[in-house]
């Protein structure tokens, strides 16, 4: 598949949140990731669903919601009823996976499965075929403008050869410390998806900045 950028609006001005979104699906970002967090899986808290809906009035471009909750399952059809096009929880989750992907897919939503960097990503394996997209953090995830843990790259490697072992094409999605430099490392360890957030609304040219993600 084609490199995808997904703007992380974590990074956008909130007092002009539409005017954002809009600016990075023009800039050529075909992904919206929405970062949920709880404050209890991750240190943090950050928004959730009346903030989704009030998004998806606005993005034409594929809403991509990342689960960084404790408990995703019991917010799958909130999320899905509400515009989420992706849905991505972690497997350190308390929620049976096997079950979340199910819950995620009987709305007609994507599923998928993050993990974060100590996790081993042979824990993903069972998934295979399964999932529509694994996300490998590539820094811990709660907080934004994280610096990037290169001992990920390794880890993107070993999932991508695994998942063309099996003659799959499962898109890997990363997130966390995407820049100029970074991009161009996950990409040849063999990530699809790249999330970013500072690095494209703090870019002067978001354009160019796209450009060099995807390119």
């Amino acid at each position: 598949m084609e490199n995808i950028a997904s703007a992380s609006i974590l990074s956008a001005d909130f007092c002009n949140l539409g005017r954002d979104i809009k600016k990075a699906e023009e800039a050529g970002c075909h992904y919206i990731h929405f970062d949920v967090m709880d404050g209890v899986f991750v240190p943090n808290i950050s928004y959730g669903i009346p903030v989704l809906k009030s998004v998806s009035k606005v993005a034409s471009e594929t809403l991509d919601v990342h689960l960084m909750i404790t408990d995703p399952i019991k917010f799958v059809k909130a999320f899905a009823e509400n515009g989420a096009d992706i849905i991505t929880f972690h497997i350190e989750s308390e929620s049976d996976t096997d079950e979340t992907v199910n819950a995620i897919h009987s709305f007609g939503k994507k599923a998928g499965i993050a993990v974060k960097p100590n996790t081993p990503v042979s824990e993903l394996e069972p998934y295979f075929g399964m999932a529509d997209m694994f996300l490998v953090m590539t820094v811990e995830p709660g907080f934004g403008g994280q610096g990037f843990i290169y001992e990920t790259l390794d880890k993107i490697a070993e999932l991508k050869a695994m998942l063309k072992s099996r003659g799959l094409d499962t898109p890997i999605q990363v997130d966390g410390g995407i820049n100029a430099e970074t991009a161009a490392l996950v990409k040849k360890a063999g990530a699809e998806i790249l999330v970013a957030g500072s690095y494209l609304f703090g870019a002067e040219d978001m354009f160019a900045a796209v450009k060099t993600l995807i390119g």
